[in-house]
């Protein structure tokens, strides 16, 4: 019990109801995720607890939505959604999404060689070069270096 303005207020915490949480992963059957197809399928069996009000879930709910994530997150580690790319390689593949063409990077770059240099290979982004394209494609500085 806790006191709050001179009234007492009973908090009592819910036991873990082990047949509860074995229902819950009866009915869901969770694993390892190995596929894209697998991470759909727990994502949607995860979303209507993640729809709830954390305070609202019971704690076989909670440890459930707990295990999911963590299977979930494993499997995005392991297959992350945009692999690791070099440097110029993702200043293209970026130009290619946004549709840009060399002339839109001026900003970025100052002269139309130095961003057909970096866009070809024949020069490396500088510092100051990654600071200005993360700024413009919000996407931290050191994917550029």
């Amino acid at each position: 019990m806790t006191a709050t303005v001179g009234k007492k207020t009973a908090t009592a915490k819910r036991r873990f109801d082990r047949k509860k949480y074995g229902v819950l992963l009866a009915t869901a059957v969770p694993r390892v995720i190995t596929s894209g197809e697998e991470l759909e399928r727990a994502s949607r069996l995860l979303e209507p607890f993640l729809r709830q009000e954390t305070a609202t879930r019971t704690p076989e709910e909670q440890a459930f939505v707990d295990l999911m994530l963590k299977l979930i997150d494993a499997y995005q580690k392991a297959h992350p959604l945009f692999p690791s790319a070099q440097p110029r390689e993702l200043l293209q593949a970026l130009m290619e999404e946004l549709d840009l063409k060399q002339a839109d990077l001026l900003d970025v770059f100052g002269s139309r060689s130095r961003v057909s240099d970096v866009v070809n290979g024949k020069r490396a982004i500088s510092r100051e070069q990654a600071r200005r394209l993360s700024e413009r494609f919000k996407i931290r500085v050191e994917a550029f270096l």
